[in-house]
């Protein structure tokens, strides 16, 4: 993989765990109807899709996310479907202006999302982050929680968005002017304002939420965190944190949600969670949860170019037998190097060393 661009190599790498864990490739059209990104736009990491006509007029797009093909053409069963892909997608990048085609690799489970399977996603993203640089952690949070104490007042949707927002950006003062705004009760504010201020790795963590005063209908939110813990940590993983700040939209999203991050790329690198409700507005029974790992957002780490181009450079002159070139190359290649051949005196590419015929 020496002459791969970095998002390639780390794709093929992530792929390779994926299926050793069970999960197939999946591949999915280039393109889907219009209408499937427009019904789900909030769904989406940019609301701008490239659409155009097809031979019948009916409006297609470039697919600007894997996800949503894959629910559209995956079946309703009660059979768990688990697969992984790595797909280009036409986006506009976050804080980008142009579109652009982006490599994706992600996985998703379809079907019954068990204790098991919350753990064993968790840990693949975790290990995803790892797999990109050493120094990463996986922020996870639970909607579950979050829900239940909203579900203590009568709330529109919009308040709650703005609520959402708030606790997203960590602001602890926006939060509580808001509450005070609309009269919510001092102990629906002060849960809220633990989501903004309590943050830190897992294990630590989870059992300040587990002593709060949460309403009974989180219970099992903090049930799911403490089971996903538990397998975690058996697994070795260490680089998770519980933050409410990646709290998302709740008419798509339900219980556990997460994003990665990794020194030196100041967004998100993956992101994922359960998104039961997003099933039920396509009219699926099934539950779901998943991840991507976003690779354009790796350009700034991982795309510096390497010291040399292959392992080794050969060059020949007019008067060498093409056999003794071929034999070299082969002698080479076979130590698993890379290797180019060409005339001496040409513009030489950079090698770890070479070898003149």
């Amino acid at each position: 993989m020496h002459n791969l661009r970095a998002d390639e190599r780390i794709s093929i790498e992530l792929r390779e765990m994926y299926q050793r864990c069970g999960y197939l490739p999946y591949k999915v059209n280039q393109f889907e109807e219009y209408d499937l990104y427009m019904r789900n736009k909030r769904f989406l990491t940019s609301e701008n899709v490239l659409a155009f006509s097809d031979m019948d007029g009916k409006l297609m797009a470039l697919k600007p996310d894997v996800t949503l093909s894959i629910v559209k053409n995956t079946k309703d069963s009660a059979d768990t479907t688990k697969v992984s892909y790595a797909e280009r997608v036409y986006r506009v990048p976050r804080g980008g202006k142009c579109f652009k085609e982006i490599m994706q690799t992600g996985l998703e489970v379809i079907g019954r999302v068990d204790a098991y399977t919350m753990g064993e996603v968790l840990t693949l993203a975790a290990r995803s982050l790892a797999a990109i640089s050493s120094r990463c952690a996986l922020d996870v949070a639970d909607l579950g929680i979050v829900s239940g104490i909203l579900a203590e007042e009568n709330l529109s949707d919009d308040l709650c968005a703005q609520i959402l927002e708030r606790i997203s950006d960590k602001n602890l003062h926006g939060l509580k002017s808001l509450c005070a705004q609309w009269n919510l009760r001092d102990r629906t504010v002060e849960r809220l304002c633990s989501l903004v201020t309590v943050y830190g790795p897992f294990e630590t963590t989870l059992p300040l939420y587990e002593q709060m005063d949460l309403p009974p209908v989180c219970d099992q939110a903090l049930c799911d965190l403490r089971a996903v813990l538990e397998m975690t940590r058996a697994c070795g993983v260490s680089n998770i944190n519980l933050d409410f700040s990646v709290v998302n939209d709740m008419n798509y999203y339900n219980g556990l949600i997460f994003s990665g991050f990794v020194d030196g790329v100041p967004e998100s690198v993956l992101s994922g969670g359960r998104y039961d409700s997003l099933m039920r507005r396509m009219g699926r029974s099934s539950q779901a949860m998943g991840f991507a790992v976003y690779l354009d957002q790796l350009d700034r780490l991982l795309d510096r170019r390497p010291e040399t181009d292959v392992d080794v450079l050969i060059t020949y002159t007019d008067e060498t037998p093409a056999g003794v070139i071929l034999a070299a190359a082969q002698k080479a290649q076979a130590g698993g190097e890379s290797v180019r051949v060409q005339r001496a005196g040409e513009t030489a590419v950079r090698s770890r060393r070479t070898l003149a015929l």
